[in-house]
């Protein structure tokens, strides 16, 4: 079966709703998650809801393509208790590094005591369709899910909104403790601005003579080495920019993890041509 997320978070979420629906509107539901099917998809303050087009039945006398709404919505946690919980995640630096790079950590449920963060069981969702079927979850419930869980593994602070917070109350409230901070800076980093080249090699520069310096300083430097080497940030993030896409970014198409893939591409770049030397 083809999987329908690609991260543990995604795959917890769609667990979690295979666990109460029954599986022939899953596998009906399975095919209500693409884009031909899903008209409109929106991210509200409390859920997601979608326009998702149905199915023409003569038998029943639907003769025209029905549009059913369709809501998906979590149950909310307080903002008492989320207090608590945001505590508990300053405090952890491995789960504020995982948040950093755009991850869940598999031990984030361990900061939730009374409401967890994922769903587990049905009255965790709340759902609506407006279709005639009797059941809930219908299949277009379960195909919105499907769908959902694709989000989640491109957003996973969508997991937090659904529960009743928003990120940039989770900023906040994160900025308030040292580890928090980091986190809350790390967040509003935006994308880096691709500029277009005019040429894909280094434009050669003419030096005057007295711009090339003389053979000691060339061999020996005009300042002398520190001595001492600077220790550097408790709180640097190497390769940050690449990590912070995850494994399965958006523009990433292919099955295996883009990050493995970067690392093998920084290892073959640096021992080219190593040989050589």
């Amino acid at each position: 079966m083809v999987k329908q997320s690609r991260s543990w978070w995604g795959q917890k979420f769609i667990t979690a709703l295979e666990s109460f629906t029954d599986d022939s509107r899953l596998k009906r539901g399975r095919a209500y998650a693409s884009d031909s099917r899903i008209l409109v998809f929106a991210i509200t303050e409390s859920g997601v809801a979608a326009t998702i087009r149905g199915n023409k039945n003569p038998y029943f006398g639907v003769y025209k393509e029905p549009k059913y709404l369709t809501e998906i919505m979590l149950t909310p946690i307080s903002a008492e208790e989320w207090t608590e919980i945001i505590a508990r995640l300053s405090s952890k630096a491995s789960v504020v590094a995982k948040l950093l790079l755009n991850e869940v950590p598999e031990n984030i449920e361990d900061c939730f005591k009374r409401t967890k963060l994922l769903p587990t069981k049905r009255k965790d969702l709340i759902t609506e369709c407006s279709c005639p079927d009797y059941s809930n979850p219908c299949k277009h419930v379960a195909g919105l899910c499907y769908r959902l869980a694709q989000e989640l593994d491109q957003d996973p602070f969508l997991l937090f909104q659904l529960r009743g917070l928003s990120k940039e109350a989770l900023q906040r409230e994160l900025a308030k403790s040292p580890l928090g901070r980091i986190l809350s800076d790390g967040l509003d980093e935006s994308e880096l601005e691709l500029k277009k080249s005019s040429s894909l090699h280094t434009e050669p520069k003419t030096l005057s003579r007295n711009t090339i310096p003389e053979l000691r300083e060339f061999w020996l430097g005009s300042k002398r080495l520190p001595s001492s080497m600077p220790m550097p940030s408790s709180t640097s993030v190497s390769a940050i920019i690449v990590k912070k896409q995850g494994d399965y970014p958006a523009f990433w198409h292919k099955e295996n993890s883009f990050i493995e893939t970067m690392e093998e591409l920084y290892q073959r770049v640096k021992i080219k041509n190593s040989n050589l030397l």
